[in-house]
């Protein structure tokens, strides 16, 4: 940056803030836009986003098939843990099992 005299302070001011405004936008540009997608979830939320009986749910719990978190005696779901949890449980299609037998 060049040296400036006090007489250009205003205009340095002035672009500085600009900049800055302009690094807030891009910021604000990288978080995720749903926020509700990272929400914590009771047990009963939890199994209506599921689609499962409480008690169905309590089973996976006690089986360790599914991210939950214990702080305490209450039982919370992370909303991003359980979309990524259906996700990867994702069962392969017959032609995609073809395909990585043929490809390997």
């Amino acid at each position: 940056m060049e040296p400036f005299s006090f007489e250009k302070l205003p205009e340095v001011i002035r672009v500085l803030l600009e900049k800055v405004e302009h690094i807030e936008d891009l910021l604000q540009g990288l978080q995720p836009e749903d926020s509700s997608e990272n929400e914590i979830l009771k047990i009963q939320e939890a199994a209506k986003f599921l689609k499962v009986t409480v008690p169905a749910l309590y089973t996976k719990v006690s089986r360790r098939e599914i991210p939950v978190s214990k702080p305490g005696k209450r039982l919370y779901f992370n909303e991003y843990d359980l979309k990524k949890w259906i996700t990867d449980s994702r069962r392969k299609t017959v032609i995609e099992i073809r395909k990585a037998y043929e490809n390997s």
